[in-house]
């Protein structure tokens, strides 16, 4: 049996622990991936008045009781009315209006048309069908009613939500600000992009990684380090950090070995560690905490394995910082393309490209899933779990998993 955390009992740990940040008004045009910071409630019907959903004849249901291909009923046009406009004459007996698109309903009539199951001239209609009181009319709130809720807070505002929000005549929202997140990357070996290749060194693809990471999730990157091994040194890294920001991704030096000192920076800073080391595979190396209310992620400093974890853990808490009512990822079972053909001792996660081509929720795993692979997290977005004490998972087995 593990001695490590699940990474849900990790995850929410972490979770309870922490606060969504500071709120702003935000104009309506700069709203989009922002996130609600209190519900919002419609002011007015929509549409304020009923409507006609296309070109054709507004007039009393009652006049058309008894038409027919055979007895056609014959209606007097008083008027055309085009959307924007108003009418200037009641609809009686007879009597019909020329209603476009979008046009509201003149006084007097209760049914609507389409001009094509028609005959006309510039004076009349004809109408060959009898049709019932309220047909073809979008009545006034058919779309939203005074005192509906548009969505609650949490929610993150997509283009439909700030659309119905200008149906509102909703110039602003009070949102959550957008979270600034520290990337710290540490190792004596990490050489900054641009420089000279030399033997021992590697380039410092970890904070890259986090820092698209971090902008896919709508959030402001802020890069730090490389750091030296050096508990000092990443502990003023981290201090800087916190202050700077509202939570801090840190790569490297979370395992056991001699130069393993994330841990050691954390508490020297004054962090509070909740956790070091979960249940998964890859990502078991780890280290959390927490500063001043604020998340302190210490990942590995193995690509594949950092990215895994974040996704599993840190992207929750960085979203339940954010105001996101909606934290943890949406499970779903996919179909292994190309199974997984490893024992599993603990719970696994794969990395893995969604494939909907037949029609079905398939993914396909890459070749290579070590902690080091960073390749293959290439086009990755869908991870699943395989559950600890599995045999080899063959091909076109069901697992569950999650959308990155």
């Amino acid at each position: 049996m593990s001695k490590f955390i699940s990474h849900t009992a990790g995850r929410d740990l972490l979770m309870n622990r922490i606060k969504p940040v500071l709120t702003e008004t935000v104009s309506i045009d700069s709203l989009c991936g922002r996130v609600l910071a209190q519900d919002v409630t419609t002011k007015v019907n929509v549409p304020s008045f009923d409507r006609s959903p296309y070109d054709g004849y507004a007039f009393r249901a009652e006049d058309t009781a008894d038409a027919c291909k055979e007895h056609p009923v014959t209606l007097r046009i008083l008027e055309e009315i085009p959307a924007g406009n108003v009418s200037h004459y009641p609809v009686t007996k007879g009597c019909a209006a020329k209603v476009l698109t979008g046009a509201p309903i003149p006084e007097g009539a209760d049914a609507v048309i389409k001009f094509e199951k028609t005959e006309f001239t510039a004076e009349t209609v004809t109408i060959f069908t009898p049709c019932k009181k309220g047909s073809n009319i979008v009545q006034t709130g058919e779309d939203m009613k005074i005192g509906d809720v548009l969505d609650k807070a949490g929610t993150r505002i997509d283009a439909g939500l700030a659309g119905t929000l200008a149906s509102q005549n909703i110039t602003s929202a009070l949102v959550y600000r957008i979270p600034r997140i520290g990337i710290l990357s540490t190792g004596t070996e990490l050489l900054e992009l641009g420089a000279e290749c030399v033997p021992g060194k590697i380039y410092d693809s970890n904070r890259y990684m986090l820092n698209a990471a971090v902008q896919n999730m709508g959030f402001i990157p802020v890069l730090y380090g490389p750091a030296v091994d050096s508990t000092e040194d990443i502990s003023a890294l981290i201090k800087k950090g916190i202050s700077e920001c509202d939570a801090l991704v840190i790569t490297g030096g979370v395992s056991v070995g001699d130069y393993d000192l994330t841990p050691a920076a954390m508490d020297m800073a004054g962090a509070e560690i909740l956790f070091r080391g979960v249940d998964m595979k890859p990502g078991m190396a780890c280290a959390y905490g927490i500063y001043d209310g604020k998340p302190i992620c210490g990942l590995s400093g193995n690509p594949a394995s950092a990215i895994t974890n974040f996704y599993t853990i840190a992207a929750p808490v960085l979203r339940k910082l954010s105001g996101q009512a909606d934290c943890l990822p949406k499970e779903i079972s996919v179909k292994l393309i190309n199974g997984f053909h490893k024992k599993s001792p603990g719970t696994r996660f794969l990395r893995g490209i969604l494939d909907l081509s037949d029609g079905t929720v398939r993914m396909i795993v890459p070749r290579e899933q070590g902690n080091v692979v960073l390749s293959s997290t290439i086009g990755c977005n869908v991870i699943a779990m395989i559950p600890a004490g599995s045999d080899a998972i063959p091909d076109g087995a069901e697992l569950k998993g999650f959308l990155i």
